[in-house]
């Protein structure tokens, strides 16, 4: 078994390289296995002998599904390998145009022809963090509720799926807890010493009123296993 992570230098993509310690990494400009996404130039030898693709490469948007189309059109040149990727819980249920653009990728793999498997999770520990990272006095919150995940357990459970056949769409993955914007805001601070304010935040549209229903949840798949606290006290 040869296996491709794409976006192996991202969040998520470093711990699926450490769980698949053997895998090749495709890089735009260095290392081995060199090929970009968004051209296609490359991916013809990025992809020969590979038997497993794990696709976590993501531009943040639409251009996704272009980066997508060329890694599949390579793909069936290079013999149809098995096309593992890794989506979002709520695609579909979310009106957000980066989920749209996950959606619509995961559209196209499923029409590819190739053997394929597709796993959402939810919101990772650090798109949290990250969120409150860049405030300071006041800390602005949503008004509803996450289930963040760690990026290691999605890691291991795309390279399990990678070692296995292909299943289409697979359950579901979501961080071990269910709990509201300002208990997670809570914790930052506590976590961080940081003083400020916390200020709930209630935006209109479509967007907001899927989030506020719990759209982006998986509560009957909480497989992770650390908590948010646990990762603001390791980072």
């Amino acid at each position: 078994m040869t296996i491709l992570v794409t976006g192996g230098t991202g969040t998520l993509g470093r711990d699926v390289v450490r769980a698949l310690p053997e895998a090749r990494v495709l890089s735009r400009s260095s290392g081995e296995t060199r090929g970009d996404l968004l051209t296609g130039a490359g991916l013809a030898d990025a992809l020969a002998g590979v038997t497993v693709v794990v696709h976590c490469a993501t531009t943040l948007g639409r251009k996704d599904v272009a980066a997508t189309e060329n890694l599949v059109a390579a793909a069936r040149r290079a013999g149809s390998p098995h096309l593992v990727y890794i989506s979002i819980v709520g695609v579909d249920r979310v009106p957000l145009p980066y989920y749209r653009a996950k959606l619509a990728v995961e559209r196209l793999i499923e029409a590819s022809g190739l053997p394929y498997t597709i796993l959402r999770a939810t919101q990772f520990h650090q798109l949290i963090a990250k969120l409150f990272d860049m405030q300071r006095l006041l800390l602005l919150y949503p008004s509803f509720s996450f289930q963040p995940v760690d990026t290691e357990t999605v890691a291991r459970r795309l390279a399990e799926l990678a070692a296995g056949p292909a299943q289409g769409r697979v359950p579901d993955l979501g961080g071990p807890t269910v709990r509201t914007a300002r208990d997670l805001a809570g914790q930052y601070l506590a976590a961080t010493g940081k003083r400020a304010v916390r200020v709930p935040v209630r935006l209109p549209g479509k967007t907001f009123a899927a989030y506020r229903r719990g759209d982006h949840l998986a509560p009957d798949h909480a497989d992770g296993k650390v908590e948010f606290a646990a990762y603001l006290a390791d980072r």
